[in-house]
């Protein structure tokens, strides 16, 4: 049972980004993007309109962040100083990270981007206007790969992910309201996450439990990003669900097209094309395998069926710290990259989603799949099959 990243992690990042800092013959690396940031150092936050700045030299962590944050961060084991200013717009973010590095002796930095990002309507001026800055991007490429302790949280996240997607499931009926279903379903399985972990587990939430299910209903299912109807549960509704759980900052995404009662002859149909689209894409990931290919094999099925129209969507994407990351399973991926990175690798973790949408209602299954040194590991396992996925009451 993994309910947080092991302090040996952290030291392997550091290590890593201080090897490019070395390579690049810089004085120190800068980070300001809040996920980067966590990854580095373990100290999350949420970005804001208030900058924070991570400097990491050879022998020195110091970071720079608003007066509300200093109780949060001073505790963190790997930072060495923290540096604050008081607000945003009245204190000087820019300029503070700068004395900061200034008392580092960093000249030449490498950055994730030239000053903070303009976010919640920060404008503020560039981190090159004091220092000489050169671009970098290595933590997000760092971030596709995950290691064995990565993906160990990310099962536990599977795993409670799919409680709270059977309480949803065992909840549902007509009459019922999905609002009120999702936040009950939703409840009760952080409440038994927090039960059974105890002080195992992370915080990271604010309010909301750490598991979490919900759908959407009805004609809101034919839009890929639909919102949850102001309306009761039907008999004969489609139902797209969805559900995941946060361990440690890490994610997993569990979706099932689910039916509010035997399903019409319309619907069997297009819930088995997208069922079988869907094993299409599991059997052929793998390491060293094109993603690309992967895309172009489930369109290639799509042009069979002849429901290429009713795609709007690539078949998945990586995922871990956040809902989204790269690389994509997009068939213009091998032109978005070069040669090297085109390719599946051992510790990629990919959400396996291709979806039809219909006038009326959509259909997508989505699935938690690691790539292995010998091939997969499906960490997400609520059934698949038609039968499974009729509620019946």
């Amino acid at each position: 049972m993994a309910t947080r990243l092991p302090d040996s992690e952290f030291d392997h990042r550091l290590e890593a980004v201080r090897e490019k800092i070395r390579e690049q013959g810089a004085d120190a690396g800068v980070w300001f993007g809040a996920t980067s940031i966590e990854y580095l150092t373990g100290f999350d936050h949420i970005q804001t309109e208030r900058p924070v700045a991570l400097a990491v030299t050879d022998e020195r962590i110091e970071i720079t962040v608003p007066r509300l944050e200093v109780e949060r961060v001073e505790p963190n084991p790997r930072i060495d100083a923290v540096h604050h200013y008081f607000d945003y717009p009245g204190g000087k973010p820019i300029q503070v990270a700068v004395e900061m590095l200034s008392g580092l002796g960093a000249e030449t930095v490498v950055a994730d981007s030239d000053g903070a990002p303009g976010v919640m309507g920060y404008d503020g001026p560039a981190l090159s206007k004091f220092v000489d800055v050169e671009s970098q991007s290595w933590v997000n490429r760092m971030r596709w790969a995950k290691t064995d302790a990565e993906i160990d949280l990310i099962r536990e996240s599977a795993k409670w992910g799919n409680l709270a997607h059977q309480y949803l499931a065992d909840y549902t009926e007509p009459g019922a309201h999905p609002a009120t279903v999702s936040q009950r379903a939703s409840m009760d399985a952080s409440r038994a996450m927090l039960d059974t972990l105890g002080d195992e587990y992370v915080p990271r939430t604010r309010g909301s439990g750490p598991a979490h299910a919900g759908y959407i209903t009805g004609s809101q299912t034919a839009l890929p990003h639909g919102h949850t109807a102001n309306r009761r549960i039907e008999e004969g509704d489609v139902l797209v669900t969805g559900a995941a759980a946060n361990v440690d900052g890490y994610h997993s995404e569990l979706e099932r097209t689910m039916f509010v009662g035997e399903p019409t002859d319309e619907q069997e149909h297009y819930f088995e094309v997208m069922l079988e689209s869907q094993t299409i894409a599991i059997d052929a990931l793998g390491p060293g395998v094109s993603l690309s290919y992967v895309d172009q094999q489930v369109w290639n099925y799509f042009e069979e069926q002849g429901v290429t129209d009713l795609a709007q969507h690539h078949v998945g994407h990586n995922i871990g710290m956040g809902g989204h990351e790269p690389p994509y399973i997009d068939r213009g991926w091998d032109d978005h990259v070069d040669d090297g990175d085109a390719e599946m690798e051992p510790g990629h973790v990919y959400t396996i989603e291709p979806g039809l949408y219909t006038d009326t209602y959509g259909y997508r299954h989505s699935d938690t799949v690691a790539v292995t040194e010998n091939g997969t590991e499906m960490l997400t396992y609520f059934p698949r099959d038609l039968e499974s996925n009729v509620i019946t009451w």
